[in-house]
């Protein structure tokens, strides 16, 4: 390893050449109380910034072992740090000036969710931190300006890097308060199994966000309150008393008018798998962690998918029982999207009727005196719903406006009235006893049989190469190379930085695991356990990009269930 002196003598030798003598910078640099590796150095000014990789010895940085002795702890304070590197960063980036992106200084923009991220990582053996940031490299034209790139490195960067990343300069009071609202929240989040309950949302959060496409909290919104009858209390670890609403295990309804905050809430539950920062609103908005969020998704592929629970004997004889499509309507990808979620593990499901389709969900009394069951190929969701809870264990929240046929279903009913709930189980089934026109027997159960899952994929060449690009659209897709996955309706997903870690997933997956002897599920266990070891380095090699954040297990089946052109192996 070089010295900090050896790279500020490199640069004033370089001064004034061409752009691409700063490519002699490449390498590690001891700085005071920290290393600086230059990991990728940009082609010209205009170009993609270089990559910087920051390592603070743990004796340096002096975390306290009780702030990352524990996966979630550690997850959180790593959020902490990047958020307040990036703030301090913020403000110096562009102080030193030159075309291009000349002088830029930034790490990744953290949303309301806490997540995993490549950003910044505290290892768990000693203590130490790693940061990974961008920085555009000065030039005057084409032509380096090492003056200003020595700013950077010899000036603003080490101040940075002493007030954020040492904890004797930090805040330490707000540090410890992160912790502690980790500590909650998986103190929730385990004590939620105990109680047999699929979600809880406490008493005085916030649901509704600022606008449409905003995540933070909207001022002067209603704080939620539960209902009586759902009340449950948590004793925190810190000592404090937390009630709010707890959502049992089984069928449950969210119904309500138009506006009333009945999509709000299952948009709250659905963001509950992961944790949010204090202020969010939704801090104790916490859900089982394998929750799936399903939805109909006209167009989407589906590769062998068993979906013959809710459709078969199609009049083409098309095999549902491995079911093959390049464009599912929106009934079988409903359909396919249920069967996935449960491959993936998820025993809590997530639907609202406003994104699903309608023939998939329910077929009223007239409709089935019209066109009897026999000559429909469909079997809603409806009538699997209870089967799905009291044999296999698989719970559904659903969001229903228009259709009060699944009140008979339901186990809990809950009515949102201008954001504010109100448990109406009782009420709602005496009305639907009472409603004339309904079918008051109550219909027998039927057994029924979950997919075994062998699914095995085989690779596809074309998803890695020696120059594999992956590059993602916002939150709606990515590209492994010229393979497009289509992820918009995957709405957990809530970072784009986890859809570039997905492609990173897809690619490793298809040059190492998809031999068409492991199946899916083997194959995914096998990528998380490798994430879980060594983290992004396990998909990425030594260079891990700085801009990941880390996907679900479920997102990962539901990118390579959308991964056109490959094949089952037979």
């Amino acid at each position: 390893m070089k010295t900090s002196d050896e790279l500020m003598t490199l640069l004033r030798r370089i001064d004034h050449k061409g752009y691409p003598a700063y490519k002699d910078t490449k390498g590690a640099y001891q700085f005071a109380g920290y290393v600086l590796d230059i990991e990728h150095v940009q082609g010209d000014p205009f170009a993609s910034p270089s990559k910087i990789r920051l390592l603070v010895a743990g004796k340096d940085a002096g975390l306290p072992k009780d702030l990352y002795d524990k996966k979630h702890k550690r997850i959180a304070v790593q959020d902490y740090l990047l958020r307040q590197f990036g703030k301090r960063l913020s403000k110096v980036s562009f102080t030193a000036h030159g075309s291009g992106k000349s002088g830029l200084m930034s790490v990744t923009r953290c949303g309301q969710e806490v997540l995993e991220r490549s950003g910044c990582e505290i290892k768990e053996t000693d203590g130490s931190v790693i940061i990974r940031m961008e920085i555009g490299f000065p030039a005057n034209g084409r032509t380096i300006n090492a003056g200003e790139l020595i700013k950077i490195l010899f000036s603003l960067l080490p101040d940075v890097v002493k007030n954020e990343l040492m904890f004797r300069n930090m805040d330490q009071k707000n540090i410890r308060k992160v912790a502690e609202l980790a500590e909650n929240q998986q103190y929730i989040r385990a004590e939620l199994k105990k109680r047999n309950l699929a979600a809880f949302v406490a008493d005085g959060a916030i649901l509704p966000r600022e606008t449409g496409v905003s995540q933070k909290p909207m001022k002067n919104a209603v704080p939620f309150q539960s209902p009586d009858s759902m009340k449950v209390v948590f004793e925190l670890p810190n000592g404090e008393t937390l009630s709010g609403m707890g959502i049992q295990r089984g069928i449950t309804l969210i119904v309500g008018g138009g506006y009333h905050g009945k999509s709000t809430l299952l948009e709250a539950l659905e963001r509950g798998v992961y944790n949010h920062i204090a202020g969010d609103g939704r801090e104790y908005v916490i859900t089982e962690s394998g929750a799936m969020k399903l939805r109909a998704e006209d167009g989407r592929c589906i590769t062998g998918t068993d979906i013959s629970m809710f459709i078969r004997n199609l009049p083409n004889k098309v095999n549902t029982e491995c079911f093959y499509t390049e464009d599912a309507s929106g009934s079988t990808s409903q359909a396919a999207n249920v069967i996935e979620a449960v491959e993936a593990g998820s025993d809590v499901l997530l639907i609202d009727e406003d994104t699903s389709a309608t023939n998939f969900m329910i077929r009223d009394e007239l409709m089935q005196l019209v066109v009897t069951k026999d000559r429909e190929p469909i079997t809603p969701y409806i009538d699997r719903i209870r089967e799905l809870y009291h044999q296999c264990g698989i719970s559904t929240i659903l969001v229903v406006g228009s259709s009060g046929a699944y009140f008979k279903k339901a186990d809990t009913i809950v009515q949102m009235d201008e954001y504010r709930a109100f448990d109406i189980t009782d009420a709602a089934k005496e009305q639907a006893r009472a409603y004339e026109g309904a079918d008051n027997e109550v219909t027998k159960m039927v057994n029924i049989k979950l997919p075994d899952f062998q699914r095995c994929m085989l690779s596809n060449r074309s998803f890695y190469d020696d120059r594999t690009k992956i590059r993602v659209n916002g939150s709606e897709s990515v590209s492994v190379n010229k393979n497009t996955i289509d992820m918009r309706a995957v709405e957990q997903l809530v970072d784009a930085e986890q859809l570039r870690a997905l492609g990173h997933i897809c690619k490793y997956m298809h040059e190492n695991m998809l031999n068409g002897k492991a199946t899916l599920q083997e194959a995914v266990e096998k990528v998380t356990c490798a994430l879980e070891e060594n983290g992004f380095s396990s998909i990425c090699g030594k260079m891990v990009p700085c801009d990941l954040a880390m996907p679900r297990i479920q997102e990962i089946f539901a990118c390579m269930n959308r991964c056109r052109n490959v094949k089952l192996f037979d």
